[in-house]
């Protein structure tokens, strides 16, 4: 009986191993960088945008993997 508790508590052991691997971590985008100069705003500004559009856009995604992870986790608590 004890070894099949063992064995049993090590499948399932292995199972929420891989779902943790399988799971990716939210992670926070990085804010892009911004230049100090004035003149280097201006002449980099549309590229700047982007960055700062994409940047936004990840975010949303980093909330929302954040949102989904605080149910389970407020659920088991």
């Amino acid at each position: 009986m004890a070894c099949a508790c063992k064995a049993f508590f090590s499948l399932l052991w292995g199972a929420t191993s891989v779902q943790a691997l399988i799971a990716a971590p939210c992670v926070a985008p990085e804010r892009p960088f911004l230049p100090q100069a004035p003149v280097d705003m201006r002449t980099y500004a549309e590229l700047i945008r982007s960055d700062f559009e994409a940047y936004i856009a990840d975010a949303k995604i980093y909330f929302h993997c954040l949102d989904a992870e605080r149910t389970p986790a407020f659920t088991g608590a």
